[in-house]
């Protein structure tokens, strides 16, 4: 009986080990809804509530490759703004975006996830670790 004990208390490390390496990345729920509030305080007056943004000035955010592209480009956008024309998808923008680098880094991620999960679009969610990377390479 001591045997099988000592056997179970050994053991037990490698079950929590074998536990830990078999867990799924978290689904992006939580981000996605922290995300649309943040949408809804920064973005949305722009954007709009649909995501269709306003022709000619704010570029939609359905299904563009801006949107579904590079989420570097995106965090780049968030953390610098844009202030030049830009055609997306052979249409041209023209209003400028203020920078947005006040948001923290989970901010961001959080938002992009948003945006990058809802308005018809399946893109992958953004990590604070590439937000917290594109804001250091901003500041060299």
């Amino acid at each position: 009986m001591k045997r099988i004990f000592v056997l179970l208390l050994l053991m037990a490390p490698l079950f929590v080990m074998a536990q830990k390496k078999t867990k799924t990345a978290p689904s992006p729920a939580a981000s996605i809804a922290r995300g649309q509030q943040v949408y809804t305080q920064y973005c949305l007056s722009c954007h709009q509530a649909d995501g269709g943004g306003v022709p000619n000035m704010n570029p939609p955010l359905i299904k563009t490759t801006y949107v579904l592209g590079d989420s570097r480009k995106l965090i780049k956008v968030v953390l610098n703004g844009f202030m030049q024309n830009v055609d997306i998808d052979g249409e041209s923008y023209s209003n400028n975006m203020p920078p947005h680098n006040f948001l923290t880094d989970q901010q961001i991620a959080d938002v992009l996830t948003y945006v990058r999960r809802n308005f018809g679009n399946k893109a992958a969610p953004v990590t604070v670790a590439q937000v917290k990377t594109a804001r250091a390479a901003n500041k060299k």
